[in-house]
């Protein structure tokens, strides 16, 4: 079995996220998807604001949600996010999001991340940062 970086975290679906229908709307997935990716760098010993303080940027370059089942209001979600791939200037995350009551899957999706300079030119990912991920949590896939 392979070892992968992963981090979880509980999401509460806030009134503001749901369309009339009273289901979270379709955008809000990949927002709820950057939270899992910030938190799990945070886990790592970053943070963006770091990063990019010393001119080192992530740009997603590809994006993907697969719609499961409906997430409403005040529900609390759990999102999984793994990565998959780290390569010296590019880093693929999968997600996984359930619902916390009974674990239906809500959706699953993928993100690429390049890292970039501030002038949005592909740089190697600081040493430090591949050094910290892995050092990071892991566990059993």
């Amino acid at each position: 079995m392979a070892t992968t970086t992963s981090s979880e975290i509980e999401i509460r679906v806030p009134y503001a996220d749901v369309d009339q229908m009273g289901c979270v709307h379709h955008s809000n997935y990949l927002k709820y998807f950057e939270q899992g990716r910030t938190e799990l760098l945070r886990e790592t010993g970053w943070a963006y604001r770091e990063l990019e303080e010393s001119g080192t940027f992530f740009v997603v370059t590809n994006a993907q949600c697969n719609y499961h089942s409906p997430a409403r209001y005040d529900e609390l979600l759990s999102l999984t996010t793994t990565v998959k791939r780290v390569t010296l200037a590019r880093i693929d995350h999968h997600y996984e999001l359930r619902r916390k009551e009974d674990g239906e899957l809500i959706s699953t999706g993928e993100t690429t991340l390049a890292c970039v300079d501030g002038n949005g030119q592909v740089i190697a990912m600081p040493d430090g940062l591949k050094r910290k991920k892995k050092q990071s949590r892991s566990v059993r896939s």
